[in-house]
């Protein structure tokens, strides 16, 4: 991984997005490059995961490369979604900083995003005639290319060791079908967009270079997808109706419609909410609101086939 993280410093000082020339899987993981999404991230990275994990339990092994700081830190990854609940294990928590507290350590800005993820390794990237070295950011010494891999895979093996727990308990979300499949709705539509009815009618929101509208936080909650109405330029909350009832998708999405008219200045707030089957209290909620809102209903269809030689 060595060779492709050097060259993946240097595309992060350039305005190149694209990453199909890079690796999609290490030592039987998922691996996703990103530099932006339209613009350049101010933050590059590298996410070394099991899709499932990730999706299910937010945590991943993730290689963050802070520009303006030229850190990069290889971290027991937090996905913001999931700050605050069950990801990492204690040992992780009560022997690695932060992020956001390293920083404060060293003498940095709070860092823009990813503050709550943990640090395992941190390196100073220096470049020198388009060759790129590691700087162990701590002690001032050069990392050489069979330590910068091995420094990975360890991380990589403890987070299998995690995997395998997951994959063991029952009762955890990983094991549990219903709650993986919804977790996957909010990224399928997110990266369907164009092509979901949707996508026709709302621009998803970037800074940046960075989608905002996954996940958008506020300081009274996370909203799902928040988006922009392509005629008028309104902001439209959609909220996925999971595992929780319609009061509760009801109430939430108001809660987050007073917060964008309040905070973003929008009086014109649309709702949205996505649900994997329409009800009688959501339809008398509905009959009654003062405001703007669309159900959609989601359906998940499923073939076997027969594989044939």
């Amino acid at each position: 991984m060595y060779s492709h993280i050097s060259n993946f410093i240097l595309q992060s000082k350039t305005t190149n997005l694209k990453s199909s020339q890079y690796p999609k899987e290490y030592l039987d993981l998922d691996v996703k490059f990103s530099f932006g999404m339209g613009t350049p991230a101010k933050i590059s990275w590298v996410s070394i995961h099991n899709n499932d994990i990730r999706n299910t339990k937010g945590i991943n092994c993730v290689y963050l490369y802070y520009k303006e700081e030229n850190i990069l830190v290889l971290a027991y990854g937090i996905m913001e979604a999931f700050v605050g609940g069950d990801t990492w294990s204690n040992d992780v928590s009560d022997n690695n900083p932060t992020i956001a507290e390293y920083f404060e350590t060293n003498s940095f800005k709070k860092p823009y995003r990813y503050g709550d993820s943990y640090v395992f390794k941190s390196y100073e990237p220096k470049v020198e005639n388009g060759t790129v070295s590691f700087i162990n950011h701590k002690n001032g010494n050069t990392i050489s290319g069979e330590q910068f891999d091995k420094d990975l895979n360890q991380l990589v093996e403890y987070y299998g060791k995690i995997i395998n727990i997951e994959i063991k308990n029952e009762d955890s979300s990983y094991s549990q079908g219903l709650f993986y499949m919804e977790s996957q709705l909010e990224d399928f539509i997110i990266n369907n967009w164009e092509s979901t009815e949707l996508g026709k009618k709302y621009d998803l929101i970037y800074e940046n270079g960075d989608l905002i509208s996954k996940q958008y936080r506020t300081d009274i909650g996370i909203i799902d997808i928040l988006v922009k109405d392509k005629k008028n330029k309104n902001h439209v909350v959609i909220e996925l109706k999971r595992n929780q009832t319609s009061d509760d998708t009801f109430g939430q999405l108001t809660r987050y419609m007073g917060w964008v008219k309040r905070h973003l200045k929008d009086d014109n707030v649309k709702g949205i909410i996505i649900a994997g089957k329409y009800d009688k209290k959501l339809d008398y909620a509905l009959e009654y609101a003062p405001f703007d809102t669309d159900v959609f209903i989601y359906n998940v269809s499923f073939t076997l086939n027969e594989f044939k030689k």
